[in-house]
């Protein structure tokens, strides 16, 4: 990411928590955005908050496909090419196992993981006929390894994280850049809703800023905080009887 060459950027889930405070700060930067969310409320305010600098705000529903495509359509009419996108949009709900259900799956797949494909199906052609852009993709540390109640959440991240292990390499042969992002609990509506300890979290400011600084680099991960990045890895690395014999002292009793 290149600011003295790079302007126009797409933020999806802009209305709320790490993509609000992604605009806000590249707002700042100089950068001409993009910001989509599902509550036009949020938008607006978002809006009101930038009035110094360029953001242009966009309805969007990411689970919905048609959408996506007619939203990135009015985006370059209005914006011209996009030189980043930032693909960030998510929700969270915790599913026990006493709450699995195809309905409580479908509803984070839609979101997290089919909302990401639909963005990432409309922008790549466009990148790889330009050969050029850059794509930033949100998933989470929560997607190296299965935790108890995170057996949706989870998946949905896990997934995100193989798909772009997967593209970065055909995209790099097309001049295009694939960043993954994994944040671990960051200061949001979501995380509010929570009612378990959240270890080293942070606020969507600070996440934000780690994100626009790493984005600066040629790294393919963006992960943070180091402090809880480190227990996640060696969870992901731990043999399976040790593993659970630690997620079993994490169910609640």
């Amino acid at each position: 990411m290149d600011n003295n060459k790079l302007k126009n950027v797409w933020i999806t889930g802009a209305g709320k928590g790490i993509g609000r405070a992604l605009a806000k700060l590249m707002v700042a930067d100089g950068w001409t955005v993009a910001a989509t969310s599902r509550t036009i409320e949020d938008l607006s305010s978002l809006i009101n908050e930038c009035r110094s600098g360029k953001v242009f705000a966009f309805p969007l529903d990411v689970s919905d496909y048609e959408e996506t495509i007619a939203t990135v359509h009015s985006i370059e009419k209005k914006m011209g090419n996009l030189d980043l996108v930032i693909l960030n949009a998510g929700t969270h709900s915790p599913v026990s196992v006493t709450d699995f259900s195809t309905a409580s799956v479908r509803n984070l797949m839609e979101v997290n993981f089919m909302g990401t494909v639909h963005g990432l199906a409309e922008i790549i052609p466009k990148f790889i006929r330009n050969k050029k852009g850059h794509i930033a993709v949100v998933a989470s540390l929560a997607g190296y390894r299965g935790l108890p109640s995170a057996s949706a959440y989870g998946a949905t991240k896990a997934a995100i994280i193989n798909m772009c292990e997967a593209l970065r390499p055909e995209l790099a042969e097309h001049g295009v850049r694939l960043t993954l992002i994994n944040p671990g609990f960051v200061e949001t509506p979501l995380t509010d809703k929570n009612d378990f300890e959240m270890p080293f979290i942070i606020t969507a400011e600070e996440a934000a800023s780690r994100i626009v600084s790493g984005l600066k680099t040629d790294k393919f991960e963006i992960s943070f905080p180091k402090r809880l990045v480190f227990p996640m890895l060696f969870l992901k690395f731990l043999p399976s009887r040790f593993f659970f014999a630690l997620t079993k002292r994490m169910l609640k009793k």
